[in-house]
C-alpha cells in the first residue's frame, strides 16, 4: 500500500488544528458550576440581590469555589444539600476569603461564618440542619447587615 505523504500531513494538520480549537475553548471556559440565578436576601435595611452559581451535583459541591483567585461583590455560589442536614465545609483549596451563609429549608439564615481563612483545613460547620450554603466574598454579611433569621428568596426554598 502506498501513502501520499503530502496528503497525510495535510490531514494531520487539519486534525491537530481542530483539537487545538476544542482544547482552547475548553480551557477558557469558567471552572465550577455553570448556571447563574438571582437570589435575594431580605435584611432589616432592605433587599440585597446576588447572582449565584448553583452547585447541585456532587462534583460541583466538592469543587465549589476552589482555585478561584477572585469573587466579585454581588456574586456567589449556592450549594444545595437537599435534604436538610448538618453541613461541614473547609477552605483547603480556596484562595478567596468567604462569608459562608448556612440556610435552613424554610429559607431562613441559620448561621454565618464570616471572613473564613483561605487555604485552611479547619472545619466550618452549619451548627444545625441546613438545606443550603451561600458562599459570598468575605465582608458581605457585615456590609449589607445580613444576619441569622433573615429570609433568602430563591426557588430552592420555595420562594422567588
Amino acid at each position: 500500500m502506498k501513502f501520499d505523504r503530502k496528503a497525510v500531513w495535510s490531514m494531520a494538520r487539519g486534525w491537530l488544528a481542530a483539537i487545538l480549537v476544542v482544547g482552547c475553548a475548553a480551557a477558557s471556559a469558567p471552572a465550577g458550576a455553570a448556571s447563574f440565578q438571582p437570589l435575594e436576601i431580605v435584611t432589616r435595611s432592605g433587599v440585597q440581590v446576588f447572582s449565584v452559581e448553583m452547585a447541585t451535583t456532587e462534583e460541583e459541591k466538592q469543587s465549589g469555589l476552589m482555585y478561584r483567585k477572585e469573587l466579585a461583590d454581588g456574586k456567589g455560589m449556592l450549594f444545595d444539600f437537599k435534604p436538610e442536614q448538618e453541613v461541614s465545609m473547609w477552605m483547603k483549596n480556596t484562595y478567596v476569603s468567604l462569608d459562608m451563609i448556612f440556610i435552613r429549608a424554610d429559607g431562613r439564615i441559620l448561621r454565618i461564618a464570616e471572613n473564613t481563612e483561605p487555604r485552611s483545613t479547619k472545619i466550618i460547620s452549619s451548627q444545625g440542619p441546613a438545606r443550603a450554603v451561600l458562599e459570598v466574598v468575605a465582608g458581605t454579611a457585615q456590609k449589607y447587615g445580613i444576619r441569622p433569621g433573615d429570609r433568602v428568596g430563591h426557588p430552592l426554598f420555595g420562594t422567588k
